[in-house]
């Protein structure tokens, strides 16, 4: 009997996991190969295959233009395969002198350089927009908690102590950015460990500038996972009268989701440079078990939390597939760039070469957020 509950405990964990997970990604897959399907069709190029996942099909259909609708078996990515594509990376093309007259009509490598790039850049975008619209129907038609920067008590021994924080101060501005609520600054802080911010705060009326060192911490956050964070030390009000649920007009909302898109990406980019810098541990690094694990998470907070969640995870899909890579979208993005200096193509080994490495580097990539995840595994 024991046994019988033990596998059925981990069955329901696993499932509890799956859903979110397969939901997500096959939203963000689906919106990003859409970008590259419409576009494609738009500037006459002929689609071979639209896949939800790789490998063996599932399920599948025809439209009336030929393009085989697929879902399959591997969930971890698509394709979108041109009728001049030798396989589903678009890592190589069949000869233009193989195909008949009717298929070079409508091949990818035969348009011109802006078209084939707009196709590229279409599956990137595409994410971009995704991530808008959900932030903008969040601010809108969901809205958000308003809480007033107020400073309701300082921690002793904290750097908000140091800096010299009181308590009643109302925070004004971040290192020049206005804050007008308290999860702003926050989330600000959190994401600056060991770096010197600079505060105006009001306090009684008189603007008072403080330059702060959020402290880096290791935390819990409520579902168990350790996280490494910058603390101040200081509380949020707690009076009713300093907070409020606000939903914003349209286009306030549209304003406030491009800045949404443009903090995750800042933030990612700033990140990145921190590990390469040395100054940020790279096992802060996932990949699909994380994703798996948090999509499980936060799936427990509702609907709302996993589709904010779906909306980070497009804006960070996005920009890594426009990293100067081979066998990214930014990588095919970088071959055309130097098409148009140098008036023609690289030539074909020159390609296979830096796909060859592009394919290397992703792997080693995959193998090593994979290893982070099962590190911060935490339901095995």
């Amino acid at each position: 009997m024991d046994t019988i509950n033990l596998l059925s405990g981990f069955g329901s964990s696993f499932l509890s996991y799956l859903i979110p997970f397969l939901f997500i990604l096959t939203l963000v897959v689906f919106i990003h190969e859409l970008g590259h399907f419409l576009v494609a069709r738009w500037c006459g190029v002929g689609v071979k295959a639209f896949s939800i996942g790789f490998g063996p099909e599932i399920f599948g259909f025809y439209d009336r233009h030929g393009t085989r609708w697929r879902v399959a078996w591997i969930p971890l990515g698509g394709y979108v395969k041109f009728v001049d594509d030798e396989n589903a990376a678009s890592a190589g093309q069949t000869s233009l002198d193989e195909l008949s007259p009717e298929d070079r009509a409508k091949s990818f490598q035969g348009k011109p350089l802006v078209q084939r790039a707009a196709i590229v850049a279409a599956g990137p975008i595409a994410n971009f927009i995704l991530a808008i619209v959900i932030f903008t129907f969040m601010f809108s038609v969901y809205g958000e908690r308003i809480t007033a920067p107020k400073v309701d008590a300082v921690s002793p021994n904290s750097a908000a102590e140091r800096a010299g924080f009181k308590p009643g101060d109302e925070v004004v501005s971040i290192d020049g950015d206005e804050i007008d609520n308290f999860a702003t600054m926050q989330r600000l802080v959190s994401m600056s460990p060991d770096q010197d911010l600079r505060f105006v705060v009001d306090r009684g009326g008189a603007k008072v500038e403080l330059t702060a060192t959020p402290e880096r911490k290791e935390i819990t956050d409520r579902f168990g996972n350790t996280l490494k964070i910058g603390l101040l030390g200081i509380q949020r009000s707690a009076s009713p009268d300093d907070w409020s649920w606000e939903r914003h007009d349209p286009a306030t909302a549209l304003v406030m989701a491009v800045q949404e898109c443009y903090f995750v990406i800042s933030r990612s980019l700033g990140y990145l440079y921190d590990v390469i810098m040395g100054r940020e541990d790279a096992d802060q690094l996932g990949g699909p078990i994380r994703i798996a694990q948090i999509s499980g998470q936060v799936a427990t907070a509702g609907f709302v939390a996993l589709l904010n969640l779906a909306a980070i995870i497009s804006v960070s899909i996005g920009l890594i597939n426009l990293f100067p890579i081979p066998m990214l979208d930014g990588g095919h993005l970088l071959f055309y760039g130097i098409e148009a200096l140098r008036g023609k193509p690289l030539s074909e080994s020159t390609q296979e070469i830096g796909f060859r490495i592009g394919l290397a580097f992703v792997l080693m990539l995959m193998i090593f957020a994979t290893w982070n995840d099962l590190i911060h595994l935490k339901f095995l």
